[in-house]
Protein backbone atom coordinates (compact mmCIF):
# COMPACT_ATOMS: atom_id res chain seq x y z
CA UNK A 1 0.00 0.00 0.00
CA UNK A 2 1.58 2.95 -0.88
CA UNK A 3 -0.97 5.65 -0.74
CA UNK A 4 -0.68 8.94 0.80
CA UNK A 5 -2.96 9.17 3.73
CA UNK A 6 -4.64 12.72 5.20
CA UNK A 7 -5.28 11.44 8.67
CA UNK A 8 -8.46 12.56 10.61
CA UNK A 9 -7.49 10.45 13.95
CA UNK A 10 -6.21 13.08 15.98
CA UNK A 11 -9.02 15.31 15.00
CA UNK A 12 -11.81 12.45 15.93
CA UNK A 13 -10.19 11.39 18.99
CA UNK A 14 -9.87 15.19 20.56
CA UNK A 15 -13.74 15.29 19.73
CA UNK A 16 -14.47 11.55 21.34
CA UNK A 17 -12.38 12.55 24.62
CA UNK A 18 -14.67 14.93 25.45
CA UNK A 19 -17.82 13.30 25.53
CA UNK A 20 -18.55 11.44 28.84
CA UNK A 21 -18.76 7.55 29.05
CA UNK A 22 -17.77 6.35 32.22
CA UNK A 23 -18.96 3.17 32.79
CA UNK A 24 -19.85 2.15 36.28
CA UNK A 25 -19.97 -1.81 37.87
CA UNK A 26 -22.84 -0.65 40.23
CA UNK A 27 -26.05 -0.89 37.39
CA UNK A 28 -27.25 -3.38 36.28
CA UNK A 29 -28.52 -1.83 33.25
CA UNK A 30 -27.06 -2.46 29.56
CA UNK A 31 -25.33 -0.50 28.85
CA UNK A 32 -24.26 0.51 32.50
CA UNK A 33 -24.64 4.30 31.80
CA UNK A 34 -27.15 5.88 29.28
CA UNK A 35 -24.22 8.16 28.57
CA UNK A 36 -22.06 5.49 27.11
CA UNK A 37 -25.17 5.61 23.91
CA UNK A 38 -24.09 9.23 23.08
CA UNK A 39 -20.86 8.55 21.61
CA UNK A 40 -22.39 5.80 20.09
CA UNK A 41 -24.35 8.32 18.16
CA UNK A 42 -21.69 10.60 17.25
CA UNK A 43 -20.00 7.20 15.79
CA UNK A 44 -22.93 6.16 14.36
CA UNK A 45 -24.03 10.03 12.61
CA UNK A 46 -20.09 10.07 11.35
CA UNK A 47 -20.18 6.57 10.04
CA UNK A 48 -23.59 7.38 7.93
CA UNK A 49 -22.10 10.42 6.32
CA UNK A 50 -19.17 8.58 5.20
CA UNK A 51 -21.75 6.04 3.28
CA UNK A 52 -22.40 3.15 5.52
CA UNK A 53 -25.84 2.59 5.14
CA UNK A 54 -26.40 0.08 7.59
CA UNK A 55 -24.38 1.43 10.64
CA UNK A 56 -26.75 1.62 13.91
CA UNK A 57 -26.69 1.91 17.41
CA UNK A 58 -29.01 -1.03 19.25
CA UNK A 59 -30.60 -1.09 22.34
CA UNK A 60 -27.76 -2.15 24.06
CA UNK A 61 -25.41 0.58 23.08
CA UNK A 62 -23.53 -1.74 20.59
CA UNK A 63 -22.46 0.00 17.35
CA UNK A 64 -22.42 -1.65 14.37
CA UNK A 65 -21.34 -1.00 10.93
CA UNK A 66 -20.44 -2.67 7.37
CA UNK A 67 -17.90 -1.68 5.01
CA UNK A 68 -18.70 -3.52 1.51
CA UNK A 69 -15.76 -5.47 -0.16
CA UNK A 70 -14.29 -3.85 -2.89
CA UNK A 71 -12.85 -7.21 -4.26
CA UNK A 72 -13.46 -8.87 -7.21
CA UNK A 73 -12.18 -12.42 -5.01
CA UNK A 74 -15.11 -14.02 -4.05
CA UNK A 75 -13.62 -16.48 -1.31
CA UNK A 76 -12.10 -13.57 1.41
CA UNK A 77 -13.32 -13.75 5.15
CA UNK A 78 -15.45 -11.35 6.75
CA UNK A 79 -12.63 -9.59 9.98
CA UNK A 80 -14.20 -7.24 12.11
CA UNK A 81 -12.50 -4.36 14.09
CA UNK A 82 -13.45 -3.83 17.24
CA UNK A 83 -13.01 -0.88 20.37
CA UNK A 84 -14.72 -0.17 23.71
CA UNK A 85 -16.71 3.13 23.94
CA UNK A 86 -16.57 3.43 27.53
CA UNK A 87 -14.10 5.15 29.93
CA UNK A 88 -12.76 3.00 33.46
CA UNK A 89 -14.87 4.01 36.85
CA UNK A 90 -11.16 4.17 38.67
CA UNK A 91 -10.98 8.13 37.45
CA UNK A 92 -13.24 10.78 36.80
CA UNK A 93 -13.89 10.70 32.81
CA UNK A 94 -15.97 13.95 33.03
CA UNK A 95 -15.02 17.37 31.32
CA UNK A 96 -11.70 16.06 29.58
CA UNK A 97 -9.84 18.70 28.81
CA UNK A 98 -7.28 17.27 26.24
CA UNK A 99 -4.11 19.04 25.33
CA UNK A 100 -1.73 18.26 22.52
CA UNK A 101 1.86 19.18 23.66
CA UNK A 102 3.88 19.69 20.16
CA UNK A 103 7.29 18.04 19.48
CA UNK A 104 7.79 16.43 22.53
CA UNK A 105 11.89 16.82 23.19
CA UNK A 106 11.81 14.76 26.12
CA UNK A 107 10.82 17.64 29.08
CA UNK A 108 8.62 17.14 31.77
CA UNK A 109 4.92 17.14 31.24
CA UNK A 110 3.38 19.67 33.61
CA UNK A 111 -0.33 19.11 33.90
CA UNK A 112 -2.06 22.71 34.15
CA UNK A 113 -4.52 21.71 35.98
CA UNK A 114 -3.54 20.04 38.66
CA UNK A 115 0.84 20.98 38.58
CA UNK A 116 1.18 18.00 41.01
CA UNK A 117 0.28 15.85 37.43
CA UNK A 118 3.57 15.70 36.12
CA UNK A 119 4.72 13.21 33.06
CA UNK A 120 8.51 11.95 33.56
CA UNK A 121 10.42 9.59 31.83
CA UNK A 122 11.06 8.17 35.22
CA UNK A 123 7.62 7.16 35.12
CA UNK A 124 6.64 6.81 31.55
CA UNK A 125 9.80 4.78 30.40
CA UNK A 126 7.84 4.58 26.86
CA UNK A 127 8.09 8.81 26.20
CA UNK A 128 11.56 7.71 25.77
CA UNK A 129 10.72 6.67 22.44
CA UNK A 130 8.32 9.89 21.15
CA UNK A 131 10.86 12.74 20.51
CA UNK A 132 9.82 14.46 18.08
CA UNK A 133 6.10 13.61 17.99
CA UNK A 134 2.78 14.72 19.57
CA UNK A 135 2.03 14.06 22.95
CA UNK A 136 -1.96 13.92 24.12
CA UNK A 137 -2.90 14.37 27.98
CA UNK A 138 -5.41 15.52 30.14
CA UNK A 139 -5.22 18.46 32.09
CA UNK A 140 -4.41 16.97 35.16
CA UNK A 141 -8.35 16.90 37.02
CA UNK A 142 -9.12 13.50 34.78
CA UNK A 143 -8.76 10.17 32.79
CA UNK A 144 -7.77 11.38 29.23
CA UNK A 145 -9.83 8.17 27.22
CA UNK A 146 -7.05 7.00 25.53
CA UNK A 147 -8.36 3.49 26.85
CA UNK A 148 -10.17 3.16 24.37
CA UNK A 149 -11.25 6.00 22.29
CA UNK A 150 -7.55 6.06 20.50
CA UNK A 151 -8.99 2.73 19.33
CA UNK A 152 -11.88 4.04 18.92
CA UNK A 153 -10.48 7.22 16.91
CA UNK A 154 -8.29 4.33 14.68
CA UNK A 155 -11.22 2.64 13.32
CA UNK A 156 -13.24 5.70 12.29
CA UNK A 157 -10.02 6.91 10.17
CA UNK A 158 -9.67 3.67 8.70
CA UNK A 159 -13.19 3.84 7.87
CA UNK A 160 -13.06 7.14 6.30
CA UNK A 161 -9.44 6.16 4.42
CA UNK A 162 -10.88 2.91 2.91
CA UNK A 163 -14.10 4.51 1.48
CA UNK A 164 -12.00 7.79 -0.27
CA UNK A 165 -8.63 5.37 -1.27
CA UNK A 166 -10.97 2.38 -3.52
CA UNK A 167 -7.65 1.56 -4.57
CA UNK A 168 -6.60 -0.38 -1.48
CA UNK A 169 -8.64 -3.61 -2.00
CA UNK A 170 -10.40 -5.40 0.63
CA UNK A 171 -13.34 -8.20 1.67
CA UNK A 172 -15.83 -7.58 3.76
CA UNK A 173 -14.76 -5.02 7.23
CA UNK A 174 -17.62 -5.05 9.57
CA UNK A 175 -16.74 -2.53 12.47
CA UNK A 176 -17.74 -3.10 16.38
CA UNK A 177 -17.76 -0.28 19.41
CA UNK A 178 -18.52 -1.75 22.43
CA UNK A 179 -19.88 -0.24 25.79
CA UNK A 180 -18.62 -1.99 29.16
CA UNK A 181 -15.64 -3.31 28.42
CA UNK A 182 -14.20 -1.73 31.88
CA UNK A 183 -16.37 -3.58 33.99
CA UNK A 184 -16.34 -6.71 32.17
CA UNK A 185 -19.29 -6.70 30.46
CA UNK A 186 -18.18 -5.71 27.06
CA UNK A 187 -19.79 -8.44 24.81
CA UNK A 188 -22.58 -9.69 27.20
CA UNK A 189 -25.22 -8.20 24.65
CA UNK A 190 -23.04 -8.59 21.49
CA UNK A 191 -24.82 -10.51 17.64
CA UNK A 192 -22.16 -12.24 17.10
CA UNK A 193 -24.65 -13.78 14.08
CA UNK A 194 -25.53 -10.04 12.96
CA UNK A 195 -21.25 -9.59 12.74
CA UNK A 196 -20.76 -12.82 10.52
CA UNK A 197 -17.00 -12.51 11.28
CA UNK A 198 -14.71 -15.03 10.68
CA UNK A 199 -11.64 -13.07 12.48
CA UNK A 200 -11.36 -9.88 14.55
CA UNK A 201 -9.28 -7.52 15.95
CA UNK A 202 -9.47 -5.44 19.31
CA UNK A 203 -7.51 -2.09 18.90
CA UNK A 204 -6.57 -1.46 22.75
CA UNK A 205 -3.01 -2.41 22.74
CA UNK A 206 -0.34 -0.57 24.79
CA UNK A 207 2.83 0.25 22.82
CA UNK A 208 3.34 0.75 19.11
CA UNK A 209 4.43 -1.97 17.36
CA UNK A 210 2.66 -4.64 20.02
CA UNK A 211 0.16 -7.53 18.99
CA UNK A 212 -1.09 -9.60 22.40
CA UNK A 213 -2.03 -13.11 21.25
CA UNK A 214 -2.66 -14.25 25.35
CA UNK A 215 -4.86 -12.60 27.98
CA UNK A 216 -4.73 -13.75 31.92
CA UNK A 217 -7.96 -15.91 32.35
CA UNK A 218 -10.05 -14.61 35.14
CA UNK A 219 -12.41 -15.33 37.76
CA UNK A 220 -14.17 -13.31 40.54
CA UNK A 221 -14.49 -14.35 44.19
CA UNK A 222 -17.21 -13.33 47.42
CA UNK A 223 -15.99 -14.22 50.71
CA UNK A 224 -18.90 -13.62 52.61
CA UNK A 225 -18.14 -13.75 56.70
CA UNK A 226 -20.61 -14.39 59.70
CA UNK A 227 -19.74 -12.78 62.13
CA UNK A 228 -21.26 -12.45 65.63
CA UNK A 229 -23.13 -8.90 66.95
CA UNK A 230 -23.42 -8.02 70.41
CA UNK A 231 -23.89 -4.39 72.06
CA UNK A 232 -20.55 -2.83 71.98
CA UNK A 233 -20.95 -2.34 75.72
CA UNK A 234 -21.12 -5.96 76.48
CA UNK A 235 -19.23 -7.33 74.05
CA UNK A 236 -16.17 -8.79 75.30
CA UNK A 237 -16.48 -12.47 74.70
CA UNK A 238 -19.43 -12.24 72.74
CA UNK A 239 -18.55 -10.04 69.56
CA UNK A 240 -16.48 -11.67 66.53
CA UNK A 241 -16.59 -8.64 64.50
CA UNK A 242 -17.02 -9.72 60.48
CA UNK A 243 -15.22 -5.97 59.79
CA UNK A 244 -12.43 -6.88 61.42
CA UNK A 245 -12.32 -10.60 60.52
CA UNK A 246 -12.14 -9.26 57.00
CA UNK A 247 -9.38 -6.78 57.74
CA UNK A 248 -7.30 -10.07 59.32
CA UNK A 249 -7.87 -12.07 56.06
CA UNK A 250 -7.07 -9.23 53.30
CA UNK A 251 -3.56 -8.24 55.44
CA UNK A 252 -3.20 -12.01 55.73
CA UNK A 253 -2.96 -12.73 51.88
CA UNK A 254 0.74 -13.07 50.27
CA UNK A 255 2.20 -10.64 49.56
CA UNK A 256 4.05 -12.44 46.59
CA UNK A 257 0.36 -13.40 45.25
CA UNK A 258 -0.59 -9.81 45.08
CA UNK A 259 -0.93 -7.32 41.94
CA UNK A 260 2.44 -5.04 43.32
CA UNK A 261 4.30 -8.38 44.11
CA UNK A 262 3.78 -10.13 40.87
CA UNK A 263 5.19 -9.42 37.26
CA UNK A 264 5.60 -10.86 33.77
CA UNK A 265 3.43 -14.17 33.99
CA UNK A 266 2.65 -14.60 37.30
CA UNK A 267 -0.69 -14.77 38.64
CA UNK A 268 -2.30 -12.90 41.56
CA UNK A 269 -4.99 -12.38 44.12
CA UNK A 270 -6.52 -9.00 44.43
CA UNK A 271 -9.20 -7.75 46.97
CA UNK A 272 -11.17 -4.87 45.23
CA UNK A 273 -14.22 -4.08 47.61
CA UNK A 274 -14.72 -4.45 50.71
CA UNK A 275 -18.38 -4.01 52.23
CA UNK A 276 -19.94 -4.59 55.58
CA UNK A 277 -20.63 -4.28 59.29
CA UNK A 278 -19.71 -6.30 62.61
CA UNK A 279 -22.47 -9.65 61.78
CA UNK A 280 -21.65 -9.80 57.82
CA UNK A 281 -19.05 -8.22 55.76
CA UNK A 282 -17.93 -8.93 51.79
CA UNK A 283 -14.69 -8.89 50.08
CA UNK A 284 -14.82 -8.87 46.31
CA UNK A 285 -11.43 -10.45 44.42
CA UNK A 286 -10.23 -10.66 41.21
CA UNK A 287 -8.49 -13.74 40.49
CA UNK A 288 -5.83 -13.88 37.37
CA UNK A 289 -3.17 -16.19 35.88
CA UNK A 290 -2.51 -17.40 32.26
CA UNK A 291 -2.39 -20.61 33.60
CA UNK A 292 -6.29 -21.65 34.37
CA UNK A 293 -5.82 -24.53 36.09
CA UNK A 294 -3.52 -22.20 38.85
CA UNK A 295 -7.12 -20.10 39.04
CA UNK A 296 -8.32 -22.94 41.79
CA UNK A 297 -4.80 -23.03 43.37
CA UNK A 298 -5.74 -18.64 44.28
CA UNK A 299 -8.90 -19.64 45.28
CA UNK A 300 -7.76 -21.98 48.03
CA UNK A 301 -5.43 -19.23 48.86
CA UNK A 302 -8.62 -17.17 49.83
CA UNK A 303 -10.40 -20.03 51.29
CA UNK A 304 -6.68 -21.29 53.75
CA UNK A 305 -6.44 -17.84 54.60
CA UNK A 306 -9.75 -17.32 56.15
CA UNK A 307 -9.80 -20.44 57.34
CA UNK A 308 -6.07 -19.82 59.60
CA UNK A 309 -8.13 -16.58 60.95
CA UNK A 310 -11.29 -17.59 61.66
CA UNK A 311 -9.58 -20.31 64.02
CA UNK A 312 -9.27 -17.34 66.29
CA UNK A 313 -13.21 -16.24 65.95
CA UNK A 314 -15.08 -20.08 66.77
CA UNK A 315 -18.37 -18.90 66.25
CA UNK A 316 -17.73 -16.66 62.92
CA UNK A 317 -18.52 -18.46 59.80
CA UNK A 318 -17.46 -17.77 55.79
CA UNK A 319 -18.78 -19.03 52.20
CA UNK A 320 -15.93 -18.75 49.06
CA UNK A 321 -18.30 -18.18 45.65
CA UNK A 322 -16.30 -18.45 42.69
CA UNK A 323 -17.16 -17.60 39.18
CA UNK A 324 -15.58 -17.43 35.75
CA UNK A 325 -15.54 -13.86 34.07
CA UNK A 326 -13.28 -14.90 31.06
CA UNK A 327 -10.27 -17.03 29.43
CA UNK A 328 -6.81 -16.81 28.32
CA UNK A 329 -7.80 -16.22 24.35
CA UNK A 330 -4.48 -18.03 23.64
CA UNK A 331 -6.19 -21.32 23.41
CA UNK A 332 -8.30 -20.15 20.53
CA UNK A 333 -6.00 -18.03 18.47
CA UNK A 334 -3.53 -21.17 18.50
CA UNK A 335 -6.04 -22.73 16.52
CA UNK A 336 -5.72 -19.80 13.52
CA UNK A 337 -2.09 -19.15 13.62
CA UNK A 338 -2.95 -17.10 10.43
CA UNK A 339 -4.85 -14.14 11.93
CA UNK A 340 -1.68 -13.49 14.39
CA UNK A 341 0.36 -13.82 11.36
CA UNK A 342 -1.26 -11.28 9.04
CA UNK A 343 -1.56 -9.50 11.90
CA UNK A 344 2.11 -9.21 12.65
CA UNK A 345 3.19 -8.52 9.12
CA UNK A 346 0.35 -5.81 9.20
CA UNK A 347 2.56 -4.04 11.56
CA UNK A 348 6.19 -4.24 9.83
CA UNK A 349 4.08 -2.82 6.82
CA UNK A 350 3.55 -0.13 9.20
CA UNK A 351 7.18 0.64 9.21
CA UNK A 352 7.68 -0.92 12.70
CA UNK A 353 9.36 -3.62 15.09
CA UNK A 354 6.30 -5.98 15.47
CA UNK A 355 6.58 -7.48 19.19
CA UNK A 356 4.25 -10.38 20.12
CA UNK A 357 3.39 -10.11 23.91
CA UNK A 358 1.20 -11.19 26.43
CA UNK A 359 -0.86 -8.34 28.44
CA UNK A 360 -1.72 -8.92 32.48
CA UNK A 361 -5.29 -8.43 31.73
CA UNK A 362 -8.28 -8.62 29.44
CA UNK A 363 -9.49 -7.36 26.46
CA UNK A 364 -13.21 -7.75 24.40
CA UNK A 365 -11.03 -9.97 22.58
CA UNK A 366 -10.40 -12.80 25.31
CA UNK A 367 -14.63 -13.47 25.62
CA UNK A 368 -15.15 -13.07 22.11
CA UNK A 369 -12.67 -15.59 21.49
CA UNK A 370 -14.09 -18.24 23.39
CA UNK A 371 -17.63 -17.21 22.04
CA UNK A 372 -16.09 -18.31 18.87
CA UNK A 373 -14.57 -15.16 17.02
CA UNK A 374 -11.04 -15.36 17.28
CA UNK A 375 -9.37 -11.58 18.16
CA UNK A 376 -5.94 -11.05 19.27
CA UNK A 377 -5.45 -7.20 20.18
CA UNK A 378 -3.35 -4.93 18.41
CA UNK A 379 -1.35 -1.72 19.75
CA UNK A 380 -3.56 1.58 20.02
CA UNK A 381 -1.28 3.74 21.65
CA UNK A 382 -2.11 4.15 24.64
CA UNK A 383 -0.64 4.56 27.95
CA UNK A 384 -0.78 5.20 32.00
CA UNK A 385 -4.62 4.01 31.46
CA UNK A 386 -7.25 4.59 34.35
CA UNK A 387 -5.27 7.57 35.55
CA UNK A 388 -5.01 11.05 35.36
CA UNK A 389 -1.45 10.59 33.42
CA UNK A 390 -2.92 8.82 30.94
CA UNK A 391 -1.40 10.01 27.46
CA UNK A 392 -0.98 8.92 23.70
CA UNK A 393 0.79 10.06 20.71
CA UNK A 394 -0.66 11.33 17.49
CA UNK A 395 1.94 9.38 15.49
CA UNK A 396 1.42 6.35 17.14
CA UNK A 397 -2.45 6.91 16.55
CA UNK A 398 -1.50 7.14 12.72
CA UNK A 399 0.47 4.09 12.66
CA UNK A 400 -2.36 2.04 13.96
CA UNK A 401 -4.72 3.57 11.61
CA UNK A 402 -1.73 2.29 8.80
CA UNK A 403 -1.98 -0.93 10.19
CA UNK A 404 -5.37 -1.66 9.67
CA UNK A 405 -5.87 -0.64 6.42
CA UNK A 406 -2.66 -3.31 5.99
CA UNK A 407 -4.68 -5.94 8.04
CA UNK A 408 -7.12 -5.40 5.12
CA UNK A 409 -5.11 -5.71 2.24
CA UNK A 410 -3.41 -8.63 3.48
CA UNK A 411 -6.37 -10.87 4.23
CA UNK A 412 -7.77 -9.94 0.49
CA UNK A 413 -4.15 -10.78 -0.90
CA UNK A 414 -4.23 -14.13 0.89
CA UNK A 415 -7.37 -14.82 -0.32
Amino acid sequence: MNTPLKFTVTERFLRYVTIDTQSDPESTTYPSTEKQKNLGRVLVQELQALGIQDAHLDEFGYVYATIPANTDKPDVPVICFCSHMDTSPDCSGEGVKPIVHRNYQGQDLVLPDDNTQVLKQANHPELKNQTGNDIITASGTTLLGADNKAGVAEIMDACYQLLNHPEIKHGTIKILFTPDEEIGRGVDKVDLQKLGAFAAYTMDGETAGNMENETFSADGAKLIINGVSAHPGFAKGQMESAIKIAGQIIAALPFELSPEGTEGMQGFVHPVSVQGHVEQATIEFIIRDFDDTKLEQHANVIKQTAEIVLQNFPNATYQLQVKEQYRNMKQVLDQHPQIVEYGMEAIRRAGLEAKLCSIRGGTDGSRLSLMGLPTPNIFAGEHAFHGRQEWVSVQDMQKAVETILHLCAIWEERS
